[in-house]
Formats: structure tokens, sequence, C-alpha cells
């Protein structure tokens, strides 16, 4: 399997000078080639790809000379990288490719001849660089990616194959819904709930203070870079608190489950309503989804996502009645049904880890449940289907034992009781 360790450098002054060089030659390579590029397709309406690209370094190092004081490899993988954001653009993956500015983030990518020292990395035309292995690298390396923050905070991203075969997935074995909210970061289908640390409004006020220095500080001059550098101390800390947050409570919940359900959100649409866009950026459902995912297949445990218009909240997991509307400051329900009161978080929570069970039963792992919709006013959809037959074999059960009546649910909605069916094949 691949895995990626990402340790702290720590370069002496000479070596910041070189690792400066080479970003500033990366990024000046990458917007030679992009706009080399866009030149081409407008007169010619041909495009050019990376390994085109690559073969005018040679001409280029003779005439810059400052090109050759970087690891030539560095810049043959800028071009190699450029056709692949151009791949991903025709895909649709991701945006046309940008120019890339002094400011902000830097990076350089070595493909190999970096080799691993019990303290230090030894990179080439850089030499031994003082960095923190935490974790043991055992394996092939594949690439070392060296990027600094806009703290002036030096990492290294180590890609490696350590050789071991990906662990077969198993079912067998707890399963546990996971529904994300804004009051509790995640209510789980056992009655878990985990409160949301709002990083961000904790450091709001030493943010707030920071960003008015700023703002007084004159464009350009030393103070108003070193006011930058203090902003961006205080973002670094929230990313980092979010981060050993997300990844302690993922860690907690693989090692205490098998199969893990939750729900795919469309955060990037959530974000326009203004009302709510500062509280879902800060909370970081996305990252907690990445974490919760690739920790679980390195497990072989299982994780399934069940579809955003699954009406998770409005469906009572005891006699499935689902209710017209649900308001988000309607955070308990009764069932006119069965008279139960529900947690619109934990009941949600329920019916995600029922219907994530359904989806792997019926062997539909890679379709999540998406009902038949119509459109109705403000681009709102609403479900026009009836009770999947997924759902029968556990309705089944609850009314042979006695303890719920037969129910179904027509178009509108609306539950009533049916004759209880003889076989269960009749609904199978």
């Amino acid at each position: 399997m691949l895995r990626v360790v990402k340790v702290r450098l720590y370069p002496n002054t000479q070596q910041k000078q070189l690792l400066e060089q080479s970003f500033g030659n990366c990024r000046w390579l990458w917007n030679y080639s992009l706009n080399l590029m866009n030149e081409t397709y407008k007169n010619t309406g041909k495009g050019l790809s990376g390994y085109e690209v690559k073969k005018l370094i040679p001409s280029l190092k003779k005439e810059h000379e400052w090109l050759k004081l970087t690891y030539s490899q560095c810049l043959q993988q800028v071009c190699l990288n450029l056709g692949v954001a151009f791949n991903n653009f025709f895909e649709k993956r991701t945006k046309y490719p940008r120019f890339k500015s002094k400011h902000g983030k830097q990076s350089i990518q070595y493909p190999q001849n970096v080799t691993i020292l019990k303290q230090g990395l030894k990179l080439p035309k850089i030499g031994e660089v003082k960095a923190i292995v935490h974790r043991l690298v055992e394996g092939k390396i594949k690439t070392v990616t060296v990027s600094k923050n806009q703290c002036h905070q030096y990492f290294a991203s180590i890609l490696f194959e350590d050789s071991q075969e990906k662990p077969a997935e198993r079912t067998d074995g707890k399963a546990i819904g996971i529904d994300v909210g804004l009051t509790h970061f995640c209510i789980t289908s056992d009655g878990s709930k985990f409160d949301n640390p709002k990083f961000l409004t904790k450091y709001e006020n030493n943010l707030k203070w920071k960003q008015q220095q700023l703002c007084r500080k004159k464009k350009g001059s030393n103070n108003c870079n070193k006011a930058k550098k203090k902003v961006a101390i205080v973002y670094r800390k929230i990313a980092n608190c979010r981060e050993d947050f997300l990844h302690k409570l993922s860690r907690r919940i693989v090692d205490e489950n098998q199969v893990i359900v939750t729900e795919n959100l469309n955060v990037k649409r959530m974000m326009k309503n203004h009302c709510l866009a500062k509280a879902i950026g800060q909370v970081g459902w996305g990252m907690f989804m990445t974490m919760l995912k690739y920790k679980a297949e390195n497990e072989g445990k299982v994780y399934q996502e069940v579809d955003r218009f699954f009406p998770s909240s409005k469906t009572g997991h005891i006699c499935l009645n689902q209710v017209g509307s649900l308001p988000l400051d309607v955070r308990q329900w009764t069932c006119e049904n069965c008279q139960t009161t529900h947690d619109r978080d934990i009941n949600a929570a329920i019916n995600l880890r029922e219907e994530g069970l359904r989806i792997l039963t019926c062997g539909t792992r890679d379709k999540a449940y998406r009902q038949t919709v119509s459109r109705i006013n403000r681009g709102r959809k609403k479900s026009t289907t009836t009770l999947v037959s997924g759902l029968w074999p556990m309705l089944y059960a609850c009314v042979s034992a006695g303890t719920v009546h037969p129910v179904a649910f027509d178009l509108n909605k609306k539950c009533h009781k049916v004759p209880i069916p003889d076989t269960l094949s009749q609904y199978q």
C-alpha cells in the first residue's frame, strides 16, 4: 500500500536560501510553461503536453543560468505536474490551471534520490536537512514533496510503498451510523453526541486583533510582512487544533466499529447559504469524512456513504413513518403513527445505519439510495416513490413479532395500515 508521512524540516540559513531559490525556479517554470501552452493554443488551436514542454528545459537553462541551481528532476516534475493538471481539467475534476504566486504556500517535488536519515533528510543540491522523523519509513520511496507555509515552516511529505497488501474488507462486526451537525459535531446511532469544538470562534478575538494590526501597516513594508506572519500563525493554530480533533475522533470511531455509514454531503453547495457558511466552514466535515474513509480502508473495514437525498431525519426508525416537513429548528418530533418521540439527530443516524446495511446486503455498494424525485418550487427536491423493497424484511420481522402495525408509504407520504403479507416473498 502507498503511505504518506509528513515530517517537519529545520533547514539552516544557507539551506533556506537554496530552498527559496528552488521554489522560485519551479514557480517560474510553471508560469512560463502555462503561458506557452496558452499562447500555442491561441495561435495554432493545438495544445502542448507536459512531455513536450519538458524538452525545452535544456535550452531554457542555457538562456537562464540560474535554473541550474535547482535539481533537474524537480524542474522536470513541474512540467509533468502541469500536464496532469490539464488532464484533470479536461476530465472535469478541477478548474483550469492557474499561475502561481510567490506569496503563500511554496513547494517542490523530488521524484527520487532522497535519503531518509535518523535525524534528517538528504536532498539533492540541498544537503542534509535536520528533520523530526516521528514515524518509521520502510519501503520504496516514491516522491518527496518539500513545502513551506505562510508561517515560514518547512515540511516534507514522504510517499512510499510499504510492500503490504491492502486488507480485505469484512462486514461482520459492529455497524454505526454517523450524522453530522453544527450544535454537535457528529451524532452516532448508539446515542453518543460529540460537541462541536468551534476553534475559529475560540480564537476569533485574537484573529480580529491581528488583522486590525495588519490593516494599519503600509502595504509591502517589512512591518506589513511581520503582521501577515502573525495572522498566518493564528490561522495555523486553528487548523492544527481542528486537524488534531478530527484525527482523534476518526481514529476512535474506526477502532470501535467495523461498518461505518455516513451521508455524502455537498459541502460546497451548503456553503452558499450566507447564514450558515461561517459555521459550516469551520467545522470540517469533508476532512472528517476523508479521514474516516482512508483509515477504515487501511484497517480492512467498510466505509459506506448514503445519498444526501435519503430522508433520514424525517423518517421514524421504528414504524418507518415519514413526516412531510421538518424545519431545522425542530430538534425533537413525535410520530403520528406510533406516538414515539424521536431525537432528530439520533433518529437520522439510526436510519443512515440501516440504509447503509441495506446497500451492503443488496449488493449495490456503489449505488447509494436515491429516490425518484420531482422538482417543486425554489429548486427543492421531493420524493415521489414508495417504500423500497429492501426495507420489507426488517418491517416483516417487526410485524411478525407484533411490535408494530404494518405500514407503507403512498405518493403523499401518508402512513396507513395494509394487510399483513402471508409470505415475505410477496414483497421481495
